[in-house]
């Protein structure tokens, strides 16, 4: 953890993978100043990346800190969570007023695949806070854009 101003915000989140169609991955953070970027590239049947980049309301940042503070993730390790691997990769990052951590795991298929690590108890806590992350974030995008994000 790093010590920085108690007001200090960002989340970033990716998983991906490189495989049969290239560098597929999704990737979103959130800035302190309220913007939200988004990008999703996916080579199958040839779809082109979708980026996107839109402003949240400083209502949305403090639900957003609001949600991650209940998770209780900043409390955690990654030291025992499966490497990445040739499956993929997930990373999470959040600055949070002075804490910051940076955690890296490999894909999660579902949560079956949490109980069998060596810190199940842990990796669910990720698990949990990274799909409502992703639910939080698509929803985001699909009220601001005629797209789908998946």
């Amino acid at each position: 953890m790093t010590s920085g101003s108690s007001d200090e915000f960002y989340v970033r989140y990716y998983t991906g993978h490189m495989g049969k169609f290239g560098h597929e991955f999704l990737e979103f953070e959130f800035r302190p100043d309220g913007k939200l970027r988004y990008a999703n590239n996916s080579n199958y049947k040839n779809d082109t990346m979708i980026r996107k980049e839109v402003y949240v309301s400083p209502g949305m940042l403090r639900e957003l800190k609001r949600i991650i503070e209940d998770s209780d993730v900043m409390k955690e390790d990654d030291q025992l969570w499966p490497q990445p691997d040739r499956v993929g990769r997930q990373e999470l990052e959040i600055v949070l007023g002075n804490e910051h951590i940076s955690f890296t795991t490999s894909k999660i298929g579902s949560l079956a695949e949490v109980s069998n690590c060596q810190d199940p108890e842990g990796l669910r806590v990720l698990y949990y806070l990274i799909q409502d992350l992703k639910c939080l974030v698509f929803s985001l995008i699909s009220l601001h854009f005629k797209i789908k994000p998946i």
